[in-house]
């Protein structure tokens, strides 16, 4: 079973985090025990979302497992808690075990703020191209940009495309574009 980790916090953008989690975890109704999705946040207390869903994480910073996959979504929040030295702390102490580290629009700031991206190829939201790129980022205008074990998605809605690449690249194009088909959602798996 593949272990995903996505971190929320206040203000995260409901999109940026729900779109991969439906994805990331539908595959369990087709191939049951595929994948373990998890929300993490700074506490286990329930946070509110930029648009007013509150959501209930389950684990802290301090109770994660080992992560197969660390995400981080963007949204309003992440101008904060992207500088938060807690945030830096866990993704240093999960950086190493994990497969990919992954995000979703401005999500990419945590792992730029965390020296992750410097000279790497990576993509954000379109209209903070100018700020991720004087972060050193090399960055590219794509749904996804696969650097490495870094995978990062563009704006918003590209969570699905993030979801379905990693699937794509956990368990192949067939079971990838099965889940795209029972979601009623149209895409090329294979020009992920």
């Amino acid at each position: 079973m593949i272990t995903i980790g996505i971190v929320i916090f206040p203000n995260v953008e409901e999109l940026d985090f729900v779109a991969p989690f439906e994805v990331l975890s539908y595959i369990n109704k087709i191939a049951p025990n595929s994948t373990n999705v998890m929300l993490i946040a700074p506490s286990l207390e329930p946070t509110q979302a930029f648009n007013g869903l509150k959501i209930l994480p389950d684990a802290s910073f301090e109770t994660a497992p080992t992560l197969d996959i660390l995400l981080f979504p963007g949204g309003q929040g992440r101008i904060e808690w992207m500088k938060n030295p807690l945030i830096r702390t866990f993704i240093e102490a999960h950086q190493s075990e994990t497969t990919y580290l992954t995000s979703v629009c401005t999500g990419a700031f945590f792992l730029a703020e965390a020296g992750l991206l410097l000279g790497k190829e990576a993509t954000t939201y379109h209209s903070a191209f100018d700020e991720l790129a004087a972060y050193g980022v090399n960055v590219v205008s794509s749904k996804v940009v696969h650097d490495g074990k870094i995978i990062t998605a563009a704006g918003v809605s590209s969570g699905l495309e993030l979801g379905f690449y990693l699937l794509r690249e956990l368990f192949g194009v067939k079971l990838a574009q099965e889940v795209a088909q029972k979601i009623e959602y149209t895409i090329d798996i294979n020009s992920l």
